[in-house]
């Protein structure tokens, strides 16, 4: 029993959200939403990140939106059209978002990977 149960614990990997709501508890910004933004950047196009990640525009639209308005300045800039088409890229506030995230949860990723490398081995 006793090496089944450790021979078990090997293929257990560790998945989680990171997210942060304010004092009502309703989101603001969490890994779908950096997820997005980190593509609308990449591919210069909220479509195309909605498409990769299987987002509806509207809804991202919205919890976009939602997003400037608690933190209170603009996440986008839209250009529009042309021959080649429109293109939407990061204002300097959410690349500044973007980075921040992304060093937040480079650390906070080192920290659960060890306190779960941890209690794998506390179990064995």
């Amino acid at each position: 029993m006793e090496k089944t149960f450790s021979n078990r614990l090997s293929g257990i990997s560790l998945h989680y959200k990171i997210w942060m709501s304010d004092k009502s508890n309703n989101g603001i910004l969490g890994d779908g939403k950096w997820q997005v933004l980190k593509l609308i950047d990449e591919k210069g196009s909220m479509k195309a990140a909605c498409d990769e990640l299987g987002y509806t525009y509207r809804r991202t639209w919205g919890n976009l939106k939602k997003i400037e308005q608690f933190f209170g300045f603009p996440l986008l800039e839209k250009h529009r059209g042309g021959n080649d088409g429109g293109r939407t890229t990061l204002t300097p506030q959410g690349k500044m978002l973007v980075h921040a995230f992304d060093h937040f949860h480079a650390t906070v990723d080192r920290v659960i990977q060890k306190g779960f490398e941890q209690l794998i081995s506390d179990l064995k």
